[in-house]
């Protein structure tokens, strides 16, 4: 009798729990008698900002939690690669599926890619072409790493391909973020968090910032300068992270935003789907409000998402201010509707478990060689 598979899923942000969720759930459904582990690698560390999502998407209690924290790129990375690999050498997982672009997805493909243990990547390809972007040096070495590329948009297949990735290794699934949107959003339009928070639906600017390149340095203030002003029009709430939170408790100007600490994924949708607009340089807020149908201002110079401009509802605005200050005009003309993109249908995950469980199935499929680029 054949021995059952162990699958591994590897988080330790809100995005990575998102993106896995669907995933697990549809591959415990093929593969009832395969072990199925959770290791979260605390990258976040804040209840609000993991567990939350963990309860939220009815995952199971993680079986391992290996409390990495923040830190430096360099030590952050280090210490999930060297608690991963104790992992992966204790259980020996058949794969180790992993997520999006943080530095746990890192560190868990490179632990698994040394020991020979094949990874599967949910959201692979995208490219922002900003090698000062930690999460695209990460994007690239990890599907480098794999040996499948699941990707969510048509242009990732063309970026793998520009790198030599072999085309047996790369499958459109689409997007398993609007998978646990889509089964969430019935919980979220009973959520009663603008009641909570004081206010009226349809009437707020969102706001989520948090990449270093803006919150970390001179651009900040300005940025949030240039909140206050549109706070004259809209109340502009702010969920906060802890680290964000301290620099905007410097900034004056911060009192005429809705500061807020961060909220449950439920609540989040909530917000997002009942925002007049949503100011963000997440990337995955970007999906989610193109999925909703609600205007999106994206505070980066480029995006990897780049199917969100051009069939979703975003807009890059870039790394200036100012340009803040055109979302009044931007919105007086921005149609709200649901945006079609295809294979963000609520049924990747579904996709993805179709073709991971045909190949896990194949003889001599497990463990197989990476496919090699020629020089």
């Amino acid at each position: 009798m054949a021995v059952p598979p162990t699958l591994a899923y590897l988080a330790g942000a809100r995005p990575n729990f998102v993106k896995l969720a669907p995933v697990l759930h549809a591959l415990r459904g093929r593969l009832p008698e395969a072990r199925h582990l959770l290791v979260n690698t605390g990258q976040h560390y804040d209840r609000e900002l993991s567990g939350a999502f963990i309860d939220a998407l009815a995952l199971p209690q993680p079986d391992y939690l290996l409390g990495v924290g923040s830190g430096s790129h360099g030590a952050q990375t280090a210490r999930a690669l060297e608690r991963v690999e104790e992992v992966l050498l204790a259980e020996r997982p058949d794969v180790l599926v992993v997520s999006g672009d943080v530095n746990s997805t890192l560190a868990g493909a490179l632990a698994a890619a040394k020991l020979q243990i094949p990874v599967a990547h949910v959201e692979a390809g995208l490219r922002s072409f900003d090698w000062t972007m930690p999460e695209e040096l990460n994007r690239v070495l990890v599907d480098r790493l794999s040996d499948w590329c699941f990707t969510h948009s048509p242009e990732a297949a063309t970026n793998l391909a520009a790198e030599g990735i072999a085309e047996d290794r790369v499958h459109f699934v689409g997007n398993t973020m609007i998978d646990s949107l889509s089964l969430m959003l019935p919980e979220a339009e009973e959520s009663d968090v603008h009641e909570r928070l004081g206010i009226e639906r349809g009437s707020y600017l969102l706001v989520t910032l948090h990449r270093p390149k803006l919150v970390d340095g001179s651009l900040l203030v300005p940025t949030v300068e240039a909140l206050a002003e549109l706070a004259r029009r809209y109340p502009v709430v702010f969920p906060a992270h802890p680290r964000v939170r301290t620099r905007l408790d410097e900034l004056p100007e911060a009192a005429a935003l809705r500061v807020v600490d961060p909220v449950g994924y439920v609540d989040f949708l909530a917000l997002e789907a009942h925002a007049a607009g949503v100011i963000t340089d997440s990337g995955g807020v970007q999906e989610e409000t193109s999925y909703l149908g609600v205007p999106c201002f994206t505070v980066r110079d480029n995006t990897e998402r780049p199917v969100t401009v051009t069939s979703g509802t975003n807009t890059l605005l870039g790394l200036d201010a100012g340009a803040l200050l055109q979302i009044p005009e931007l919105l007086s003309s921005a149609p709200r509707t649901r945006r079609a993109i295809p294979g963000w249908d609520g049924r990747a995950s579904e996709r993805l478990a179709d073709i991971l469980t045909a190949d896990l199935a194949r003889p001599g499929s497990q463990g197989r060689p990476l496919a090699v680029a020629a020089p």
